[in-house]
C-alpha cells in the first residue's frame, strides 16, 4: 500500500446568524442546506437512505444499546432536518446545531484536500443563498471547531482497512501517533480549556475536548481512537475506520500532509511492518500537553522509559515510513507517496529549527503569527477578546472577510489547488470510486432518483410497483472506468437499471 487508500472526511461548520444571537442553530442550518440544493438540484430532491447505516456497532465486537446511546449518536434516524445528496457525489446535511459537508469517497490526499475545498465553496454558496431569501439575515459559518464557550464540532476523517488487521493493533499504533500529529495539522487556538477562558494559544482546537483514550461516542466522552464499526462496504473485507480527533482545516497543506502522513501510518499497520512500540503514557493528558506548548519543547513519555517530543516522535514514523516506502515499493513509488514523505519530512526539520517558517504552510503557525502581529501592534494580553475574534475571523469562509483567504491573496499562504480545479470539484464527481456513478445519475436521472447513501442508489422507475435498489457496496465499482460508457449510454434511468440489471 502506498498513500492510495478510499478515503474521505465529514466537516461541521460553525454558524451564527449576524445580530441574532439567541437564534436557532438548528433552523439556520436548515436554511443553509436547503437554499442551496434548491438553487442547484434538478427537479427531485432525493433524500438519503439510512437503511445500512449501524452507528452503534462497535469494532471491538459488540452493539451498543440503543437506550444507553446518547441521540447525537444515532445518525441512522431520519430527524426531518435537510439532508442531500450532490452531483459531485457529496452529502450537504444538517448534524444536529451544524451544517455538515462530506466528501465524496476519493483515493488520494490531493483529492480529499480538492473535494474539500469544494466544500467550502458549497457552504459559502449555501449561505449566501440562504441570506437572499426574503426576511432572511445574514448567516456567517466558520470552518473551526468550537465557539470557545464549551462546545465542540467535529472534522472526521474514515478510511477504509482491511477488515483482517486486528483493531487491537490499530490502537496501539495510531494513539501516539494521533498525540503528536498536530503539530502538523493543528489548526490553532486562543485560549485553553473547553471554554477557552485560560490565557494562551495552543495548537489543537479539538485537543482539550478529548477525555479518553478508546470508545465509540463522538459527542460526549470523546475517545482518542474511535471504536463505530460502520464500513459502508463488504463487512467481510473492510472496516472504516472513523477518525475524529483532527481539527478543521483551511490550509492545503496542512490537510494533504494530515491525510498522507495517516495513510501511510494505516498502510504500515495493515502490513504489520511497524516494529517499533511508540505507546505514550497517558496520552490524554499527552495529547492536550502537546497542544498546550507552541514552543514545541514539551517532553512526552514512552512506556519504553524513553522521553521525546512530539516533533521527536513524529520524526520516528517518518523514519520507519521511509523504510517501508523503500522495503514495498523501491523506485516504483507513485509520486504523490514521494510527496508525502518530503513535504513531511521538510515540515518537521523546518517546526525543530523555526516553526514560523511555516507560517505560510500550518494553520497553527499561520493563525499564531497573526496574533502576535495584533498583540505586538496594540499592546494586546492574551485575554483580550479581541485575539479570540481574530481566531474566528481566520477560519470565517467568506473571502473578504476571513484571514485565511486573506492571507492567500496576499501571498503569504500557499496553495496545492487552482480556483477552477475547486470550482470543477463542486459539480463534478471524482471519476475512480463509485462516488462517480452517484454523482452521474444525481446529474442526470435526477428526477428519478428517490434516495441514496455510500452504498446504494435508490430508484423510482416509472411503471414499477416498488423503488429498485442499486447496491454499490464496492467503492472502487461504479468508477467512470466502470460504467462511464454505460451512462453516457443510457438516456433515462429505466434504460440503465435495464442493462445493470440483464
Amino acid at each position: 500500500m502506498s498513500v492510495r487508500r478510499v478515503m474521505g472526511t465529514e466537516v461541521e461548520y460553525g454558524i451564527s446568524v449576524v445580530g441574532q444571537p439567541l437564534a436557532n442553530p438548528m433552523v439556520a442550518s436548515s436554511q443553509v442546506v436547503n437554499a442551496y440544493a434548491s438553487a442547484t438540484l434538478k427537479a427531485r430532491r432525493a433524500r438519503w437512505d439510512f437503511e445500512e447505516e449501524f452507528p452503534l456497532r462497535d469494532a471491538r465486537g459488540f452493539d451498543m444499546s440503543r437506550h444507553v446511546a446518547d441521540p447525537s449518536q444515532l445518525t441512522d434516524e431520519d430527524l426531518g432536518l435537510a439532508n442531500v445528496i450532490l452531483t459531485n457525489g457529496a452529502r450537504l446535511y444538517v448534524d444536529h446545531a451544524h451544517p455538515e459537508y462530506s466528501t465524496p469517497e476519493v483515493t488520494t490526499p490531493l483529492d480529499i484536500v480538492l473535494w474539500d475545498k469544494a466544500g467550502e465553496q458549497v457552504m459559502l454558496d449555501a449561505s449566501r443563498r440562504a441570506a437572499q431569501l426574503p426576511g432572511n439575515p445574514q448567516i456567517v459559518l466558520y470552518k473551526n471547531n468550537t465557539d470557545n464557550k464549551g462546545a465542540s464540532y467535529g472534522a472526521h476523517e474514515n478510511y477504509l482497512m482491511r477488515r483482517s488487521t486486528v483493531f487491537g493493533e490499530i490502537i496501539k499504533h495510531l494513539t501516539p501517533f494521533f498525540v503528536s500529529r498536530q503539530v502538523i495539522c493543528g489548526a490553532g487556538r486562543v485560549g485553553r480549556g473547553q471554554d477557552g477562558r485560560d490565557q494562551g494559544f495552543q495548537i489543537s482546537q479539538r485537543a482539550d475536548f478529548f477525555e479518553v483514550e478508546v470508545g465509540l461516542e463522538t459527542t460526549l466522552k470523546r475517545p482518542i481512537i474511535n471504536t463505530r464499526d460502520e464500513p459502508h462496504a463488504d463487512p467481510e473485507k473492510y472496516r472504516r475506520l472513523h477518525v475524529i480527533i483532527g481539527d478543521a482545516n483551511l490550509s492545503e497543506i496542512s490537510t494533504y500532509l494530515k491525510i498522507g502522513t495517516t495513510t501511510l501510518v494505516l498502510a504500515m499497520i495493515e502490513d504489520r511492518f511497524l516494529s517499533r512500540d511508540l505507546s505514550v503514557d497517558g496520552p490524554v493528558s499527552a495529547l492536550r500537553a502537546v497542544s498546550h506548548d507552541p514552543t514545541l519543547q514539551h517532553r512526552l513519555t514512552l512506556r519504553d522509559g524513553r522521553s521525546l517530543t512530539a516533533l521527536e516522535l513524529q520524526l520516528e514514523y517518518l523514519d520507519q515510513a521511509r523504510k517501508f516506502v523503500e522495503d514495498r515499493f523501491g523506485a516504483d513509488a507513485d509520486a504523490q507517496t514521494l510527496d508525502v514523505l518530503a513535504r513531511w519530512e521538510d515540515v518537521l526539520d523546518r517546526l525543530a529549527r523555526d516553526p514560523m517558517s511555516l507560517a505560510g504552510e500550518l494553520d497553527w503557525v499561520a493563525k499564531l503569527r497573526l496574533v502576535e502581529q495584533y498583540r505586538a501592534r496594540d499592546g494586546l494580553a492574551w485575554d483580550d477578546p479581541k485575539l479570540q475574534l481574530i481566531d474566528y475571523q481566520y477560519s470565517d469562509i467568506r473571502p473578504e472577510k476571513g484571514l485565511y483567504h486573506r492571507l492567500v491573496r496576499a501571498g503569504r499562504m500557499q496553495r496545492l489547488l487552482t480556483d477552477d480545479a475547486v470550482e470543477r470539484a463542486m459539480h463534478d464527481p471524482p471519476t475512480d470510486t463509485r462516488a462517480y456513478f452517484r454523482g452521474r445519475c444525481l446529474e442526470k436521472y435526477a428526477e428519478h432518483v428517490a434516495a441514496a447513501s455510500w452504498d446504494s442508489v435508490i430508484f423510482d422507475l416509472p411503471g414499477r410497483e416498488s423503488l429498485q435498489r442499486v447496491p454499490t457496496i464496492d467503492p472502487l465499482r461504479g468508477s467512470r472506468a466502470h460504467v462511464g460508457d454505460l451512462l453516457d449510454r443510457c438516456d433515462t434511468a429505466a434504460e440503465l437499471f435495464a442493462a445493470l440489471t440483464r
